[in-house]
């Protein structure tokens, strides 16, 4: 592997590391799982998906996409990382001359047909919560146009899809300055990671919750994250938040705002909007039982 390729896979999976191990409410880290996913179910996916992610080319999205989430259903039975993977790879695939908000509309720009088919059989391997039968369509049937066509119709409904459509702005215009601008507030990495969930919470409804939900659930979850930016008792409100998030089962897990941060991070980190970590700062929050999950030359 080249030295720009280790570097691209050491962005990749910090981003998914930095992710999983800041304790956002709502989803599983170090001290929080679900019945069917743990945080060491996320160390090992990010430890599959890097090395293939730092590979990706423009011509290659479709093929890298499938081989992420096979490779990974074959440690983790339940779907960990369909929707980092799908905002992943496009970005990865940017050429490293450029900055990716100067070249993610042309990567986006030749996905083709044979890339849909590809991701509608990545979708199928991986099975994610709530997706159902829509008007347009089905990842059971044949697809009808590009990714970038495909994800068109589904981006009213879906923030994933809705970057594709929309050359990544919520990650660019929004969630990178947003990390930046709390990185050099002299947050530490992982309130940052929090806080900017609450902000892209705060603005975009989450899509996961409203498939599993629907769109009141969504929208409430959007008015309860707002209302913990502006608390005064941040660090009760938070609380509050997190438990309401966790009734009912994790239903309103907010997966894809997640997906959105693991994006936003690797974009800050590969182009140099916020400097990348000290790895120990992020190791020694992960508990001792679960550090053999690290990719073997991030244990320490």
């Amino acid at each position: 592997m080249s030295q720009n390729n280790q570097q691209l896979e050491h962005w990749i999976y910090l981003a998914c590391l930095m992710e999983a191990t800041a304790k956002k409410p709502g989803n599983v880290h170090p001290e929080a799982a679900f019945p069917d996913l743990t945080y060491s179910d996320f160390l090992k996916s990010a430890a599959v998906i890097a090395p293939i992610l730092a590979h990706a080319t423009p011509d290659t999205i479709g093929p890298i996409i499938k081989e992420c989430i096979s490779e990974t259903q074959k440690v983790i039975p339940s779907n960990s990382n369909l929707g980092m993977v799908l905002l992943l790879t496009p970005l990865a695939a940017v050429s490293q001359e450029q900055t990716i908000a100067a070249g993610i509309d042309s990567v986006l720009d030749q996905l083709t047909i044979q890339d849909s088919r590809e991701v509608y059989e990545a979708i199928r391997i991986a099975k994610p919560g709530g997706l159902g039968k829509t008007e347009s369509e089905d990842v059971a049937t044949e697809p009808t146009g590009t990714l970038r066509d495909v994800m068109c119709l589904a981006a009213n409904r879906d923030l994933v899809a809705r970057e594709f459509a929309h050359a990544f702005r919520i990650t660019l215009e929004l969630a990178v300055p947003a990390l930046q601008e709390l990185w050099n507030q002299g947050a530490d990495w992982g309130e940052a990671v929090i806080r900017l969930q609450l902000r892209l919470m705060s603005e975009f409804p989450d899509t996961l919750i409203a498939r599993k939900c629907g769109l009141e659930e969504a929208a409430e979850s959007a008015a309860r994250a707002r209302t913990v930016l502006e608390a005064e008792d941040y660090t009760a409100s938070l609380s509050q938040f997190d438990a309401w998030l966790r009734q009912n089962g994790n239903q309103r897990n907010p997966g894809t705002t997640a997906d959105l941060i693991v994006a936003a991070l690797f974009v800050a980190l590969r182009d140099g909007f916020i400097p990348t970590p000290e790895l120990d700062t992020i190791v020694r929050q992960i508990p001792s039982k679960m550090k053999p999950d690290l990719k073997n030359e991030y244990k320490q």
